[in-house]
């Protein structure tokens, strides 16, 4: 009878483990990838990059050469915001190799974009032409070259147009939406006016950063936990959405890195680090610690952005080392899942789901979402971060 007795409680503890284990998992969702050793892979960044930059230009440059194609499936279509990020990817090549190859694509991909856009820069959606205001001032600071400060100016000049009091201030979406705001709008704008007026000393153009930041931070940023939602009035109705994208995280830190970059106020690097922390730990944003799946189209370029300004703010000295380690480490497990099970080799395609090989096309967001990343994990374990 004690036998038997004694293999009953076995047999009733044994059933309890997996009980307590997942009350335990539950209690502690994240960060997962903190407690796993790295599988012994040889993680090539820059060779990775400099492939992934070979691939994307023969595989998405149109017929005629002027812009980058919207899949790898056999649509042509041209489409205007992701040319801007293209270009900043060919930026990030030339910095980190200095090869003039890159300086030609841009050049080329700048005037292409202003070709197949109707022979004009300006656009519809304010957004999106401040992802070409920021690229093209990223060139005109890599290369010296006047054309590019020349076509960021225009932009600059025509996205000013949208600022209004709807929704209590802010720049529009879009010139036929005015009184849409969303972060995407004023975001990149932040950061575009707090960059140019490094450069050129207008403080009109600080001001507008300060004032749109002022707007940004009080009506589109949670103020419990720092994460940033997507726009206000979006259905007519002065409703925010709260839906939280990659993109508007990584954007939001970028534009209060920069004001604090240009002001010295550590309130902006203080918001810069909040929302960086909230967003490595929330499980809608990183599940697990890795940026989720936000699909192909405008979304598969989104977790690029994101890593772009996080990793800026990872390489500044004047945050906390307990920080910057952290944040080192989350991207450092993207990329390294990245490298070794979101990209199909030998045609170095990108998959949308960094943990899983792409299958049927890739979009061009997608591929660049790729790109950047590599790009910036090259900068990263070159900074000694990695």
């Amino acid at each position: 009878m004690n036998s038997i007795t004694q293999n009953i409680k076995r047999v009733a503890l044994a059933g309890l483990i997996p009980v307590m284990l997942t009350s335990c998992l539950k209690d502690k969702p994240f960060p997962l990838y903190g407690n796993k050793a790295s599988e012994v892979i040889n993680y090539t960044f820059a060779a990775t990059a400099d492939t992934l930059q070979d691939k994307t230009y023969s595989t998405f440059l149109s017929s005629n050469g002027n812009y980058f194609i919207q899949n790898n499936g056999g649509n042509t279509n041209y489409n205007y915001w992701p040319q801007a990020h293209t270009m900043d990817v060919f930026i990030d090549a030339f910095l980190r190799t200095k090869n003039d190859i890159y300086k030609q694509r841009i050049k080329s991909l700048l005037n292409g974009t202003k070709i197949s856009n109707g022979n004009k820069l300006q656009n519809e959606y304010y957004d999106d032409m401040e992802w070409l205001a920021l690229s093209t001032l990223r060139a005109y600071e890599a290369t010296n070259d006047a054309d590019y400060l020349a076509a960021a100016t225009t932009l600059w000049t025509d996205i000013k147009t949208g600022v209004n009091s709807n929704q209590g201030g802010g720049i529009a979406w879009r010139k036929s939406q005015l009184d849409y705001k969303n972060t995407p709008a004023n975001a990149p704008a932040i950061i575009f006016a707090a960059r140019l007026y490094r450069l050129q000393k207008n403080a009109a153009d600080l001001d507008l950063a300060k004032q749109l930041y002022t707007w940004l931070k009080g009506t589109l940023v949670d103020p419990a936990t720092g994460i940033v939602w997507d726009g206000i009035n979006g259905d007519h109705d002065g409703q925010i959405s709260k839906n939280k994208f990659t993109y508007n995280q990584g954007t939001f830190i970028g534009a209060a890195l920069e004001l604090y970059n240009v002001t010295g106020d550590g309130n902006y690097l203080s918001d810069a680090v909040r929302t960086a922390n909230a967003t490595i730990k929330d499980l809608d944003v990183s599940p697990a610690g890795l940026l989720r799946n936000e699909g192909q189209g405008d979304g598969g370029l989104f977790k690029g952005i994101l890593v772009r300004y996080l990793t800026l703010l990872t390489l500044k000295e004047d945050v906390s080392s307990t920080d910057r380690d952290a944040y080192a480490k989350f991207l450092k497990y993207n990329a390294e899942t990245l490298f070794a099970k979101g990209i199909s080799r030998p045609d170095f395609m990108v998959s949308p789901d960094w943990k899983t090989k792409p299958s049927g096309t890739t979009d061009l967001t997608t591929q660049i979402s790729g790109v950047t990343t590599m790009e910036a994990a090259a900068t990263l374990k070159a900074a000694g971060k990695f």
